[in-house]
């Protein structure tokens, strides 16, 4: 067969409302919690017994945003600046032939809501609304290879940026109790420093904004330090 037909299993629920601050890669923030919510025939008690027993899951699943721009056969991997090429089978880009992209994230539990099974997720690196395809569980004897090379992207990424916040911003993460952990998230959000390549050696002060959950955060760049300037819910 040259083409084959596969079936949403369900959908991820996630801090992350657009690709702009979405970690590299998964685990990178562990503060950076979501839900897979599995809807019928997929929410039946029975497709995830025994699933408790592992700590990390691979989740299969669509780039569902980025699906319709097509593929490359080279890149330009963040982590080589945006400069350099390499194909796109040696990079984990968006652009593939198939939209498929692999993660691996932490399960925190598994609980019904109504007539859906959900998987409390953490470290996850996925978009909001990420059409999920499979789930494997993680086996460390197989999937934890300590000996294996990274190639260009042998270790994790590390920046060097700072973060400090207003008083609005500080007073405003400690009102809301919603997420007890949203200034950690941001600032580790902030501290993999999320611009464009291109961006990182302009030197003037630049203003960003974002959405994590249901906050529009918005933050200025100064050299290697980000500044969280305001934090509001959005309606």
């Amino acid at each position: 067969m040259s083409s084959f037909q596969f079936q949403v299993i369900g959908t991820v629920e996630s801090p992350y409302k657009q690709k702009f601050a979405i970690p590299r890669q998964p685990g990178l923030i562990a503060e950076a919690r979501g839900r897979l919510v599995l809807a019928p025939p997929y929410a039946e008690d029975d497709i995830v017994r025994g699933i408790e027993a592992f700590s990390h899951l691979w989740l299969v699943f669509v780039f569902h945003e980025t699906a319709s721009k097509g593929w490359s056969p080279l890149v330009r991997p963040p982590r080589l600046g945006g400069n350099a090429r390499k194909g796109v089978f040696a990079t984990r880009a968006t652009f593939r032939p198939n939209p498929i992209g692999l993660s691996v994230v932490k399960l925190e539990r598994v609980y019904r809501r109504n007539n859906n099974l959900v998987l409390e997720l953490s470290g996850i690196d996925l978009l909001d609304g990420t059409p999920i395809l499979d789930i494997k569980p993680y086996l460390p004897y197989a999937d934890a290879l300590p000996d294996a090379a990274g190639g260009f992207a042998d270790s994790a990424p590390q920046t060097g940026m700072a973060v400090s916040f207003s008083d609005q911003a500080s007073a405003f993460c400690q009102a809301q109790t919603t997420f007890p952990e949203l200034a950690l998230l941001i600032e580790k959000v902030l501290k993999q420093d999320p611009r464009p390549s291109y961006k990182k050696q302009r030197e003037a002060e630049q203003h960003y904004g974002m959405t994590l959950y249901h906050f529009n955060i918005k933050w200025t760049v100064n050299g290697d330090l980000n500044h969280v300037t305001e934090i509001s819910q959005l309606p």
